[in-house]
C-alpha cells in the first residue's frame, strides 16, 4: 500500500457496490482503508457478492433493491449476529445515499434509478462522485441547480469527464472554447451498417479496452455512451452543445481533452483504468499516490483519431438532437435507450434496432421546455411504455 498523509477518514455510500464500478471503487477502499469508512452499500439482487462486502467493509446500513433477495440476505446476516440494517427499493436506496454521517456519495447503479437518491443526497449536504450518468442526462437541469443550490460538489467519474475536470483544473469557464471527448470506438470501429445487421449479442459485449457492465459495453457498442457524455458534459462543465466534440481515439489513452479561446489544449492520458476517476472524486481536492500502472510513453506507438460515422452509430446524433430539443427530450432518450438495450440484452432485438427505436420514441415526444421532477419521471414512464410497444420499422 502507498502511504498517504490523511487528516481523518471520509464516511462514504457506494449505491451500485456490486457492479463494475462498485467493485472498483471499492478496491480503491482497501487500498485506503486509513483514509475511507464505508457507510452504506447497494445492489439489485447480488447479495452473495454483497455479503462479502458486508464482512470486508463493515457498512452501517444496506440496501437490496430487490425485496425478496432482502429477505434472503436479512436472514443470513441475523444467523451470523451482524447488526447491519438492511433496507430495500427505492426508499432503502434512498436510505444509503442520505445517511447521516456521510460526506460523499458513489452513484454506481446503472440507468434512471440514480435520480431520486442523487438529489436527496444533495438537499442533504453530500457531495456527489458521479457514475451514473443518466442522472444528469434525465434530470441535469434539476441536479445542477439544486448542487449550486446546496453548495454542493458533483465530481465525475467517467473517465471522460474526470479528464476534462482535470483539465480544467486552474482554468476559467470563460477560457474555454470546446471540449474534445475521446471514444474508443467499441468493437465495431470501421464497420459499415451492412456488416452490423448480423451482429450478435456476444460479439457486441466484447469491449475492446475497458472492462464494463453490460448496459454501458452495449452503449459503447452503439456510441450511445458517447451520446450520453456529451449531454452529461453540457450540465456539468455548463458547455453550449456547439462546445462540445467527440473524436474517436481507439487506443483510449487520451481521456479527453479541452481546447481553449488561444487555441492551446489539454490532455489527460493514463491507462484505461476507472480506478484513477474514482480516487480522484474520493480524494479531492488533493491527489495521492497508488499502486496502479503508469503510462509508459517508450511502449505507447501510436495515438491516432478520426471523425466518429453518424451513418453506421446514429445514436451520437440522437444525443445531439436530443440536446438541441432540450427540455424534457434528452430524459425521454434515455428511457428509450434503456428499454431498447434491455430487449437487445434479452436477444429480443437485432443490434440496429435499438437506434431505431430510441428515433422513433423521440419522435412521438411532446417535449416539456422547463421540467419539473415529476415531470421528468412521467416523461421517463411514457418513453419506456412508448419503447416497450414500439414495433421496429426497417
Amino acid at each position: 500500500m502507498i502511504e498517504n498523509e490523511v487528516n481523518q477518514l471520509k464516511n462514504i455510500s457506494i449505491i451500485g457496490s456490486t457492479g463494475s464500478i462498485g467493485t472498483q471503487a471499492l478496491e480503491v477502499v482497501s487500498e485506503n482503508r486509513e483514509a475511507l469508512n464505508v457507510v452504506g452499500l447497494s445492489t439489485n439482487t447480488s447479495i452473495d457478492l454483497l455479503e462479502q462486502q458486508i464482512e470486508a467493509y463493515s457498512p452501517r446500513i444496506v440496501c437490496v433493491m430487490n425485496g425478496d433477495a432482502a429477505l434472503v440476505l436479512e436472514k443470513r446476516l441475523k444467523a451470523k449476529g451482524s447488526l447491519v440494517e438492511v433496507v430495500t427499493g427505492i426508499d432503502g436506496l434512498i436510505a444509503v445515499s442520505t445517511a447521516s454521517e456521510i460526506e460523499l456519495l458513489l452513484t454506481a447503479v446503472s440507468g434512471m434509478i440514480g435520480l431520486r437518491p442523487t438529489l436527496a443526497a444533495i438537499e442533504r449536504g453530500i457531495d456527489i462522485a458521479l457514475a451514473n450518468k443518466e442522472t444528469l442526462v434525465a434530470g441535469g437541469q434539476i441536479v445542477m441547480a439544486a448542487a449550486a443550490r446546496k453548495g454542493v460538489a458533483i465530481l465525475p467519474v467517467d473517465s471522460e469527464h474526470c479528464a476534462i475536470f482535470q483539465c480544467l483544473m486552474g482554468n476559467r469557464h470563460e477560457e474555454i472554447k470546446r471540449i474534445i471527448i475521446t471514444a474508443s470506438g467499441g468493437p465495431f470501429r470501421g464497420q459499415n451498417t451492412a456488416a452490423l445487421q448480423a451482429v450478435t449479442l456476444e460479439q457486441a459485449l466484447k469491449h475492446p479496452n475497458w472492462s464494463m457492465g453490460k448496459k454501458i459495453t452495449i452503449d459503447s457498442a452503439t456510441l450511445m455512451n458517447k451520446g450520453l457524455e456529451v449531454i452529461e458534459a453540457r450540465w456539468l462543465f455548463d458547455l453550449r452543445r456547439d462546445q462540445i466534440d467527440v473524436v474517436v481515439h481507439p487506443q483510449s489513452i487520451i481521456h479527453s481533452m479541452v481546447e481553449f479561446i488561444d487555441h492551446s489544449t489539454m490532455a489527460q492520458l493514463g491507462m484505461p483504468d476507472m480506478a484513477l476517476p474514482i480516487q480522484i472524486a474520493f480524494f479531492y481536492p488533493d491527489r495521492i499516490a497508488n499502486n496502479r500502472q503508469a503510462l509508459d510513453f517508450s511502449q505507447v506507438r501510436e495515438l491516432t483519431f478520426e471523425a466518429p460515422d453518424p451513418v453506421t452509430f446514429p445514436c451520437l446524433q440522437l444525443a445531439y438532437d436530443a440536446l438541441d430539443a432540450g427540455g424534457s427530450m434528452t430524459c425521454v432518450l434515455n428511457a428509450a435507450n434503456e428499454v431498447a438495450v434491455a430487449k437487445f440484452l434479452n436477444k429480443e432485438i437485432h443490434f440496429l434496432d435499438i437506434p431505431r427505436i430510441n428515433r422513433q420514441v423521440m419522435e412521438k415526444h411532446q417535449v416539456i421546455a422547463n421540467p419539473t421532477l415529476e415531470d421528468v419521471l412521467a416523461a421517463d414512464a411514457w418513453a419506456r411504455e412508448i419503447a416497450m410497444e414500439t414495433s421496429v420499422n426497417r
